[in-house]
């Protein structure tokens, strides 16, 4: 039997911390642009990479889940199922379906792709038209 575990603490923490540390970066961004340019540059790094790990890391977590209901046909099985009440069982077809149908995924793909572009013109800007 398989056996489905959610990745180890410490590499959640991690995950969470990364989005924490960026987040709070991104919002320092505004103070730092009147305090210190170096700085100002180095929060906007550190923070890109941060959103770019972040969310790279929430795009693999949200895939596997629909990648399992949908392998599992996890929303067909419940509506099926004796073992559960109604309520029970429209609460998990609620969850199972709306992992199947988010639109997330975009939301993950625009925010990489934009970091990816930003980060390289910032690497450009900065370092090579230097």
């Amino acid at each position: 039997m398989k056996e489905f575990k959610p990745n180890a603490p410490w590499v959640r923490s991690f995950f969470f911390w990364i989005g924490i540390i960026a987040t709070i970066l991104y919002r320092a961004i505004i103070v730092l642009a009147n305090l210190n340019q170096g700085l100002l540059k180095g929060a906007w790094y550190v923070g890109t990479v941060g959103f770019i790990l972040y969310f790279a890391h929430r795009y693999s977590v949200a895939a596997r889940r629909a990648k399992l209901v949908a392998e599992y046909k996890l929303t067909e099985r419940i509506a099926g199922s004796t073992e559960f009440n109604d309520e029970e069982k429209s609460a998990m077809q609620y969850i199972f379906g709306t992992l199947l149908s988010s639109k997330e995924k975009w939301n993950y793909y625009v925010i990489f792709a934009t970091s990816i572009i930003a980060l390289l013109w910032g690497v450009l800007v900065d370092f090579i038209l230097k």
